[in-house]
């Protein structure tokens, strides 16, 4: 029997402002009425600014990829919420410097080093498998919590090299975990070109943890480039001419795009599996066949493929950045209608990925259709698209296909009986605060 996870009610039909606005603030994707989800695209105004969604194959490629020099600059309140810390990094320039960075940055993440990166997405997963072997029968964890930290580990040791990396995570972690607490959703002034003053407030003490954090990445950043170690930060600092600031920043924006947003798919991969037997049996059945028991390493990704297909399917009903937003820099047209400057061009993976009208019984999970052909072009964009895309694509797949794997052939994980689980959109999309799971050995 197929299961339907867990969705936020859908209006039936558009709300009013203040309801729109208080929704933006809460939880972004529980604001889009039913007739949304099938819609090719739309237009509307909220206050001063005008807001477009892209909703199908065609009208998404006509703007990120046909137009991505007009929807080029990252949307006001994605800047607000997150200048402070990443500064001018990959994540929030344009322009100039993010050709220059994305030049500097896209390389050490490529899919050809693939193989000199996963012997420590192995070796973290090996660790994993030997942590929860030692938890007496029945342990309840928080899944959430114990891939963040898995997931850190890995980016952390990568980024810093082995031997600094694993002291550096848990410490990182926590100082990005009360960051984003801090910042919340979306920056709603900046949205809806309120007055410049209001955009610029800050949540309290968030400048305080920006500092924290700066001063860890700092530390960390010195000792890689004093070591002889291999790592990430090495490899920048050898392609670009990035002074401390800028390489830092890049530091950041690495961080966490390679640490939240893998630790919540993973997170909601065990999830979904909790709830489908059929599907977790299916997936042991594949990792104890192909590992026998060892972690995964590289040579393995190509050989799991129902593994790959319950994270693909993962990213598809619960995309960790639910909602691309670019502001209008230049005059364009989508779909026939004029796009003026300033305006702010959604593409809603949230929306595009449950689309009725591209996707058969778009609310369950069914991982078995990533097993055949691959969705139609442009109708599923969990990693952005067009030259904003991803850099850490590749990796991001490969970490949790090795991650689920690894543990999926000797754990099974049971939802604490009556834990609510309900999708928060916040700067990623995440099972809530908490995801307390039982851990049983296969």
């Amino acid at each position: 029997m197929a299961f339907t996870p867990p969705y936020p009610p859908r209006p039936v039909g558009p709300l009013g402002l203040l309801a729109n606005l208080r929704g933006f603030r809460r939880n972004m994707i529980g604001v889009w009425p039913v007739a949304h989800y099938r819609a090719e695209f739309l237009s509307f105004k909220l206050l001063r600014r005008r807001l477009f969604v892209c909703n199908s194959p065609d009208t998404v490629r006509q703007a990120f990829v046909e137009n991505a020099t007009a929807f080029e600059r990252k949307s006001p309140q994605m800047r607000h919420a997150l200048e402070p810390l990443l500064g001018d990094g990959l994540f929030v320039s344009d322009g100039a410097v993010w050709k220059e960075r994305r030049r500097a940055v896209a390389p050490v993440t490529h899919v050809s080093r693939m193989a000199e990166l996963t012997p420590v997405m192995t070796e973290v997963a090996g660790e994993w498998s030997a942590r929860w072997r030692a938890l007496a029968p029945g342990h309840e964890i928080d899944v959430l919590e114990e891939m963040a930290e898995m997931t850190a580990e890995i980016i952390c040791r990568t980024l810093f090299g082995r031997r600094l990396g694993s002291d550096a995570a848990r410490q990182i972690v926590r100082a990005f975990t009360a960051y984003q607490a801090r910042i919340g959703q979306t920056a709603v002034a900046a949205m809806l070109r309120l007055p410049e003053f209001l955009c610029r407030i800050q949540p309290p003490g968030i400048h305080a943890e920006v500092r924290r954090i700066h001063a860890v990445l700092d530390r960390l950043i010195a000792a890689a480039l004093e070591s002889d170690e291999d790592c990430l930060v090495r490899a920048m600092a050898e392609r670009g001419a990035m002074d401390r600031t800028a390489l830092r920043n890049e530091t950041a924006t690495l961080f966490m795009a390679g640490h939240e947003t893998t630790a919540n798919t993973l997170a909601w991969s065990w999830y979904l599996l909790s709830q489908d037997g059929e599907a977790a049996a299916r997936l042991a059945a594949e990792a104890r066949g192909v590992l026998g028991g060892r972690p995964a390493g590289h040579a393995d990704v190509d050989r799991l493929p129902f593994a790959r297909s319950v994270i693909e399917e993962s990213l598809r009903l619960y995309p960790p950045v639910p909602v691309l937003a670019r502001e209008a820099v230049l005059p364009a047209k989508i779909g026939g209608r004029p796009v003026e400057p300033g305006s702010l061009v959604l593409v809603i993976p949230w929306l595009l990925h449950r689309n009725p009208t591209l996707w058969d019984a778009p609310d369950e999970f069914r991982p078995e259709r990533f097993l055949g052909p691959p969705p139609a072009r442009y109708s599923y964009v969990p990693f952005s698209l067009g030259p904003r895309v991803c850099t850490g694509q590749q990796f991001g797949l490969t970490e949790s296909v090795i991650g689920l794997a690894s543990l999926a052939q000797d754990f099974s994980l049971t939802l604490r009986p009556g834990h609510p689980v309900m999708p928060v959109s916040r700067l990623t999309l995440r099972p809530g605060e908490h995801l307390p799971m039982q851990v049983a050995r296969r």
